[in-house]
């Protein structure tokens, strides 16, 4: 297998079905807690309803919020400029999966977010995914994923560079 074509299978291995119990839109807000990051949501079934009404794929940000360096780097460098964010509002749905030390998340987003994390299998922080979602069976999620990519230098401009090749894969794949 070349190296291409093996990076290429890489990005749609991730097929595997996924239960979230206890976590469904009806949760009240006391179960989730918002991102201090503007236009991120933290509820995987609000970001799943989202991305099937607009028909655009999630991205992923796993990250430690309070103690990752590269983390906040990422989110100054990247997340936090208008450049990614208008570009984020036209091409997908931004989840923000964090796994914080300093601070307790409510028992429902912190299963949420250790069952994506090994669904994903995330060893590292910050780990950015690429994927849609869809249910089946009604009851859990299939994942279709297009990429992952974590810290990479170069800015705003770069960044979206990268998530632009996972979506044309994405493109691809539908057609």
């Amino acid at each position: 297998m070349t190296k291409k074509t093996h990076t290429l299978v890489s990005f749609y291995f991730l097929s595997v079905l996924l239960a979230f119990q206890g976590v469904n839109a009806q949760d009240s807000k006391k179960d989730f807690v918002n991102s201090e990051h503007e236009g991120w949501m933290v509820n995987v079934e609000e970001a799943y309803q989202l991305s099937e009404k607009t028909n655009k794929p999630i991205l992923a940000n796993f990250t430690g919020s309070d103690w990752c360096g590269w983390c906040k780097k990422l989110n100054r460098e990247v997340f936090s400029q208008p450049e990614f964010k208008e570009w984020a509002a036209e091409n997908v749905i931004l989840l923000e999966l964090d796994y914080p030390r300093r601070t307790a998340l409510p028992a429902a987003q912190k299963q949420q977010n250790v069952e994506l994390q090994q669904a994903f299998r995330v060893t590292g922080f910050p780990t950015i995914w690429m994927f849609d979602l869809d249910k089946p069976d009604g009851k859990r999620f299939q994942i279709q994923a297009y990429g992952k990519t974590g810290y990479a230098a170069g800015g705003a401009s770069a960044y979206i560079k990268n998530l632009e090749k996972m979506i044309e894969l994405k493109e691809k794949s539908v057609n």
